[in-house]
């Protein structure tokens, strides 16, 4: 750090965040570490359920790969994050390396949590439609509703947000579907 930049001026990079400790969970935001507590039972519960459901639809097809966090999404030198749950397609499967995935997804889905929420919504949206996100599903356990953005020209538009008794269709994932009650 130079003579002229204070502590919080500083933005840490991805050769930062790879000092964090392996016993806690970072993101980079923004050139900002920010913590991420352990996930709840609810969270996990619907990360196990949509992990299957789409993991199986993916490789089923041989479409590509689904990961599940924590597993770094390197989008920048200073934004890194770890999304509950991605898949990259066949056709840009070179962006997985065996140490995180360089560049954005084709999904991102993050489920909600009153620690993450706030984050999803705003920085990470933001994030994500700047580096290419293609679609995002913010899954809200709490409103039992998955919202599902596609990038557009000005970011991420609203596809479609879905309840009880509503089926949502991927736009990414051709012939996906699922029960939301099947999962919230």
């Amino acid at each position: 750090m130079g003579p002229n930049v204070t502590d919080a001026q500083a933005r840490h990079t991805y050769a930062d965040y790879l000092e964090t400790s392996d016993d806690e969970r970072y993101e980079l935001l923004n050139g900002e570490l920010v913590m991420v507590p352990s996930p709840k039972e609810i969270h996990q519960s619907i990360l196990g359920i949509l992990h299957l459901m789409v993991g199986t639809f993916v490789r089923e097809r041989r479409l590509g790969k689904v990961y599940f966090a924590p597993f770094d999404v390197v989008l920048s030198d200073t934004d890194v994050v770890q999304p509950d749950l991605l898949f990259v397609s066949n056709e840009r499967i070179g962006i997985v390396t065996a140490d995180n995935v360089q560049g954005a997804p084709d999904l991102v889905v993050e489920i909600l949590s009153p620690a993450t929420a706030e984050r999803d919504r705003t920085i990470k949206l933001d994030l994500y439609a700047t580096h290419g996100v293609k679609e995002y599903w913010i899954v809200d356990p709490d409103a039992k509703t998955i919202m599902v953005m596609l990038r557009g020209v000005g970011g991420f538009e609203a596809a479609g947000i879905y309840g009880a008794g509503e089926t949502l269709r991927s736009p990414t994932l051709e012939g996906f579907s699922i029960e939301v009650e099947e999962v919230l």
